[in-house]
């Protein structure tokens, strides 16, 4: 009979949550099926190739201390707070079903009362409205399918950190789509985590026709398991975050009282790569030095006002131009 494995998270850190995905899609035996249960508290997970400077409100995300993921499977931006049950599946690419993955936790559903139907390629729905979204990968050799499950999430948070205010940013990333959502909470109202995870992991059981000890994950695993600790690591760091952003270009203009700027930012990795100002302002002097300065320094609104305050010294005709770049510059690129 083939072997099966179940692993529930008691963290609500999204880098542990993620690199645990991460360590057991690597290392698992590719001839098992594993299920792994997890939550993250005030996240927003963006999907591999997207841009987080045009799916999220990272002013926003920033003042309510919320985390910024991303994980390694494709699709769109999500936002996740403890009201969010979510699942993987981790198999060999040869056993990968989706459709069974589905019909997994649409059966665990049911043990409420809650009919629900998959549509399209990724959802689940309840009475026409999507209460699941998922997206999957793929290697040669193994598979996973994770989504996640809103039984009482926040859903006007979804608009706060996931609709950044209108800009000119063009980019090679994924658009994410706004979805019609609901709760499980709304049609069954004492439902919760503990007892959705309970019913997975049955539902998963009774799929496999068989069972096995469940495995209770936190932090301390991370002392016990270095592959582990180094793919926590890696997910945490602002290079994975951000720098795995795609190509894209930043426009910002504004009128000063001493003349406007046009500013273009071309950026690869998340660090600006060039940079271009048209200005009819009297100092060219000042826009000369911002053109070579920023290139090298990381898309980030404190870096950036950094390196342009540093350029007070040399250039002290154009202290007050400065000042009034850096404040505009630390606004516009922090509501972004």
């Amino acid at each position: 009979m083939k072997k099966v494995r179940v692993l529930l998270s008691e963290t609500y850190d999204p880098w542990f949550n993620l690199a645990t995905e991460d360590w057991i899609f690597r290392e698992m035996d590719p001839k098992s099926d594993t299920l792994f249960l997890w939550r993250n508290d005030n996240t927003v997970v963006i999907g591999r190739y997207q841009n987080p400077w045009e799916e999220c409100n990272l002013k926003a995300m920033e003042r309510d201390n919320v985390k910024l993921a991303r994980r390694q499977s494709g699709g769109g931006a999500v936002y996740h707070d403890l009201g969010n049950t979510n699942f993987t599946f981790l198999s060999g690419r040869k056993d990968y079903d989706k459709e069974a993955n589905s019909k997994i936790i649409i059966n665990a559903l049911r043990r409420f009362g809650i009919h629900a139907e998959t549509s399209g390629r990724n959802d689940i729905l309840v009475e026409g409205k999507k209460i699941s979204g998922s997206a999957y990968k793929l290697t040669s050799d193994r598979a996973f399918h994770h989504g996640t499950l809103l039984i009482n999430a926040a859903l006007t948070k979804i608009a706060d950190y996931l609709t950044p205010e209108k800009k000119k940013l063009l980019s090679k990333g994924i658009s994410s789509v706004q979805s019609r959502v609901a709760n499980l909470s709304e049609f069954v109202p004492d439902i919760n985590h503990e007892v959705l995870c309970d019913a997975i992991i049955e539902s998963f059981f009774e799929a496999k026709g068989t069972r096995c000890d469940i495995e209770i994950l936190d932090h301390e695993t991370l002392k016990r398991i270095p592959h582990l600790s180094s793919y926590f690591q890696q997910l945490s760091a602002w290079e994975w975050r951000f720098g795995k952003t795609p190509e894209f270009t930043y426009r910002l203009k504004e009128r000063f009282e001493w003349g406007s700027i046009d500013l273009h930012i071309d950026t690869k990795g998340g660090i600006i790569r060039e940079v271009s100002i048209f200005s009819d302002c009297l100092k060219p002097d000042m826009v000369e030095k911002l053109i070579d300065t920023l290139p090298g320094v990381r898309y980030d609104s404190v870096e950036i006002a950094e390196r342009i305050s540093s350029l007070m010294n040399e250039l002290p005709s154009a202290h007050q131009e400065l000042e009034d770049i850096t404040r505009w510059l630390e606004q516009a690129i922090g509501d972004a």
